[in-house]
């Protein structure tokens, strides 16, 4: 059975080049691939377009790309606590494609299987439904969506074994599945790796088919975006 398992973030990364599609798994915090942005800021590559649910915090996940100006297009559903993001687009720096949520995530699904385009009524008597196609079903008026693939997709699993099968914990997992289904080289960032064969297939949610190098991550700080708190009584 084929070992997918690299030896580092640097070694997962190789081959991302200025101009590239990214796909970037994670909801707010919750999920991203932290080490695999930190390392791309390293890397200084530009120009980048990226599949994210949203950019993350300024100081935090791929707001810190944005504040190296790395970033060409955000094809996202939310602009978040990100400021700087919110800043970029206003001011015509940053391309931002916004999309429905619901429409993203199946936009991610279809890229990975195979489904070059749908219909949905998301979206429909607004400006995400300028210049696209649009055809009555059951009465009700729905827009053409088309798939998107990327040339990476960069996701966060809490375990996966050598031969890239992957577990998501709890609400991590959010759009980090059917991302991971949809990159041309899939890189899974990981809290731990055990032997192929020790995960129990009922459990795994995207087979190692889809998946092409795994890491262990070295630190995951696991930020909350917006703490609340009661007041000790």
């Amino acid at each position: 059975m084929m070992n997918k398992v690299v030896n580092n973030v640097e070694e997962a990364l190789a081959g991302i080049v200025d101009g590239n599609t990214l796909m970037l798994g994670g909801f707010g915090l919750c999920g991203i691939p932290e080490n695999s942005i930190a390392e791309l800021v390293k890397m200084g590559v530009k120009d980048l377009t990226c599949i994210s649910n949203n950019a993350g915090v300024d100081d935090f996940g791929l707001g810190l790309l944005l504040q190296k100006k790395q970033i060409k297009k955000m094809i996202s559903s939310y602009v978040g606590e990100n400021d700087e993001f919110e800043r970029q687009m206003l001011s015509g720096e940053l391309e931002v494609d916004l999309i429905p949520q619901g429409s993203l995530a199946e936009r991610c699904r279809a890229g990975g299987a195979g489904i070059p385009a749908f219909y949905t009524p998301a979206g429909y008597g607004t400006e995400v439904a300028e210049g696209k196609e649009v055809k009555v079903f059951n009465g009700k008026p729905h827009i053409l969506e088309s798939a998107l693939e990327a040339d990476f997709a960069i996701v966060k699993a809490w375990k996966a074994d050598t031969a890239g099968n992957l577990i998501f914990k709890a609400t991590a997992r959010n759009f980090n599945p059917m991302m991971a289904m949809a990159g041309k080289i899939t890189i899974a960032e990981v809290e731990e790796i055990v032997p192929a064969g020790e995960l129990d297939p009922n459990f795994i949610h995207t087979p190692g088919i889809f998946v092409q190098r795994v890491f262990k991550g070295e630190r995951f700080e696991k930020r909350i975006e917006q703490r609340t708190t009661q007041p000790k009584v």
